[in-house]
Parts: C-alpha cells; structure tokens; sequence
C-alpha cells in the first residue's frame, strides 16, 4: 500500500498558503503527503505560477460544470485530500458530502469568532479590529455542508497590536499560524489516512 496521501490544493489567488506546503515538503516535514494537483478558479491565479516552478501538476478549471470538472480530475489523481488554500468560491453540498473528513479549509480567525458567510480574505481581519479583540489567529478544520462548521483540527493565537490595519493583522495571522498550521494539519490527516489503509 502507499504510503502516501495524494492531495489536491484549490487555490483562487497568490497561492502563499500553497507555497508553504510546498516548502514543507520540501524542507522533508510532510512525510505523508504527496503533492498530486494543484487547481484554479481564476485563470491567472499566481498559485499557478509557484505551482509550475515546484513541478507540480496545475490546472486552470472554468465556471461552467466547476465541480464535475474538479471531480473527474480529483479522480483520475486518485485524490485523497482537498485541501482549500485561499479559495474563494463555495463549493455546493452535493460535492462536499462525497468527500467526509477529507476537504481542508484554513480560516484566518480562531473559530467560532469571525466566520461563516461573508467572512473572507481582509473582512475578517477589518471584523475582528472593529470588535477590538485582542487576540485573533487561523484555524485550520474539516469543510462540512455549513461555511466553517466543520470539525476543527487546529488552531493557532496571534496577538492584535495597537495600530494594526487589516493588511497588517493578516500578514501577521499568515505568517505566524497559517503558514505554520496547515501544512501540519495536512500531514496529520495524511498520516491518519495512510494508517487506515493498514
């Protein structure tokens, strides 16, 4: 049996929460985790390009027949994790539900504050200065049919300083919990998954 989980990431964007699971494996941290696909809802996506650098397979899918398209390559990659890296499109319940425990999601607050519908990329950080928190953070958890409902599988704290400004807070939040977080919780559940395989 492999002893390898194959994962797919779903990026949107710049793709930095991508390239720091590609620099953990390559660092040997992922011990694992195979890097199978990585795939795009927006065409020029930079995830793309740091996908392409690491010789990792990279698609560009479209709108039209989104999620048949993804399931069918999520298939024939024999995929055993999705992990959701600054992915900006919500996927439908029908989808979801073929995948139990096995799609990732890193939410840039400690859930259950500042999440759910609506709560994205800088809103998030411009929520949690608006309410004055004092410590925010990200989370990393399971992807359920509600938005953040799923089972968390790790979080990390990250301190708010005066004077933050969202862009700010979310470097911070990025730098010392996500980057940090998901690549350990996908070679947890890679680990897990390997072990059941016997």
């Amino acid at each position: 049996m492999s002893s390898f989980a194959r994962v797919a990431v779903l990026i949107s964007g710049g793709g930095t929460n991508l390239q720091a699971i590609i620099d953990r494996l390559a660092e040997g941290e992922l011990p694992h985790v195979e890097l199978a696909l990585v795939a795009s809802s927006r065409k020029n996506a930079g995830g793309l390009d740091r996908a392409e650098r690491a010789g990792i397979k990279h698609v560009y899918i479209g709108k039209e027949n989104f999620e048949q398209d993804l399931i069918k390559l999520l298939d024939e990659h024999e995929i055993d994790i999705i992990v959701l890296a600054g992915f900006l499109k919500i996927l439908s319940s029908d989808f979801v539900s073929r995948y139990p425990d096995r799609i990732i999601n890193v939410h840039p607050s400690l859930i259950p504050s500042f999440c759910g519908d609506g709560f994205y990329g800088l809103r998030v950080h411009e929520a949690a200065l608006s309410y004055g928190v004092k410590v925010t953070g990200a989370t990393v958890h399971f992807v359920n049919e509600v938005t953040d409902g799923g089972k968390i599988i790790a979080q990390r704290a990250v301190d708010v300083k005066d004077g933050d400004t969202p862009e700010i807070l979310q470097r911070r939040v990025m730098e010392e919990a996500e980057w940090k977080l998901l690549p350990a919780a996908v070679e947890k559940v890679a680990a897990e998954i390997v072990a059941r395989r016997g």
